[in-house]
């Protein structure tokens, strides 16, 4: 009998041990729902992609992040352009950031004509004279979560877009002061609406 006793012991332990065990990897699993990023997702992945084929990032327009853009001659390189961006509600992630959407951060892509130049990390950059040969070219900048997917309002990109026109001797010209001194212009460059979610609701060439 006593070893019927031992035996209906060892397996009452055993019984103890395993339900003790699920019961803690249940506990665990619960508190990773809750405090894991798929839990609390930050907006509303759209199917909706840009022309690089990555998904919009829906979030209400009081959250949004928003972007304005502007580009002036740079008097000190033949050609080239300084880009200066304007952000609110928006911080840019350092390079090597986790692949996660988290609120108001994030990248900038730069593009011309449509062509993506480079990936932003901060709101300034010179545009080398080779990317804005002689003619009209837009310049837009668009918003991204370190996830890849592109920050959006009411189904648009938070982007914006300046237009200039370079010619010889256009982009030699130096910049020259409006009389407010807010905004900075020169000869060939003009201005256009930007997208959706510029501070000042648009983009600007200056």
């Amino acid at each position: 009998m006593s070893w019927t006793r031992t035996f209906l012991a060892a397996l009452g332990v055993c019984v103890l041990l395993l339900t003790g065990t699920a019961g803690c990897d249940s506990d665990a699993a619960r508190g990773q729902g809750e405090n894991g990023v798929s839990s609390s997702p930050v907006g509303k992945v759209l199917d909706d992609t840009d022309g690089e084929g990555r998904h919009l990032r829906e979030v209400d327009e009081d959250d949004a992040p928003e972007v304005g853009i502007e580009v002036q001659p740079d008097p000190d390189a033949d050609g080239a352009w300084d880009v200066r961006l304007t952000l609110r509600d928006f911080r840019f992630s350092a390079a090597g950031a986790q692949t996660r959407a988290v609120a108001g951060r994030g990248l900038a892509h730069l593009y011309v004509d449509d062509r993506l130049v480079t990936r932003l990390r901060t709101p300034e950059y010179r545009l080398a004279s080779g990317l804005v040969p002689r003619g009209t070219h837009q310049v837009t900048v668009r918003l991204y979560a370190d996830d890849g997917t592109v920050w959006a309002v009411d189904g648009d990109p938070v982007e914006s877009t300046a237009a200039l026109t370079a010619s010889e001797a256009e982009t030699t010209a130096p910049p020259t002061a409006n009389p407010s001194g807010a905004v900075l212009s020169a000869p060939g460059v003009r201005s256009r609406t930007g997208g959706r979610g510029s501070p000042d609701r648009a983009g600007k060439a200056s």
